[in-house]
């Protein structure tokens, strides 16, 4: 079942990148979605110190003509949907235009890539849909509800397409992290500066206080481990 391409959106960093690299070492044809010229070369680069090859593809995920001039080009094997954004915010704070973007990418892009794959798939005889949900697709917390949010849409999707598609040999995986150092935290940290004036001002200073933490902590474990 490896004669395929399998790809990974989101390939530039953190879960993304270490995907497209580990599926090239497994012998797969890996193929990692960037957004940019530069992210691509990054991503190569990244793969050339690996000892691996990784092919790189310019595509936005919100963006449904371009999902399907990528699909049916490569006409994959696998689907690896792990683009997306923080989105940190009380619900209040978040507006209209930010709420769609993350249901955009985290939940209407992800379906419609599994969706065009899914007839190249069956030629296959088989397929993998993997999708990156979260921790936070398991329960909730202040602050990230639309994050959350769209996470737990995630999941309905997935358990209900998996139950749709198993008799054609095609595998809808779930995968759930929990926390870990990537530059989401980065993201998280700059979406809350944007809203100085919020009345959730304190509670949001808590939770960067706790980033800060949570980032020292993994520095010094990663060090631990070399």
């Amino acid at each position: 079942m490896r004669d395929g391409p399998v790809l990974t959106t989101g390939a530039n960093s953190g879960i993304g990148l270490a995907t497209v690299i580990e599926l090239a070492r497994r012998g797969f044809d890996s193929v990692g979605s960037v957004r940019s010229a530069a992210k691509a070369r990054a991503v190569r680069s990244a793969a050339r110190e690996a000892g691996v090859e990784v092919r790189t593809v310019i595509l936005d995920v919100g963006d449904p003509s371009q999902c399907r001039r990528v699909i049916d080009r490569l006409r994959p094997f696998g689907v690896v949907n792990n683009a997306g954004f923080g989105a940190v915010g009380a619900v209040e704070d978040v507006s209209d235009e930010d709420a769609h973007a993350a249901f955009e990418t985290m939940v209407f892009a992800p379906i419609r890539l599994a969706r065009l794959a899914l007839p190249h798939m069956r030629e296959r005889g088989g397929g993998r849909i993997v999708n990156i949900s979260s921790i936070y697709g398991l329960t909730t917390t202040p602050l990230s509800g639309w994050y959350q949010g769209a996470k737990h849409a995630l999941e309905g999707l997935s358990d209900a397409l998996r139950m749709e598609v198993a008799k054609d040999g095609v595998r809808v995986i779930l995968i759930e992290p929990g926390g870990f150092d990537t530059g989401i935290w980065e993201d998280a940290n700059s979406e809350v500066v944007k809203r100085p004036a919020s009345r959730y001002q304190a509670a949001y200073g808590r939770l960067q206080a706790g980033v800060r933490v949570a980032v020292r902590w993994w520095a010094t474990r990663d060090r631990s481990r070399r």
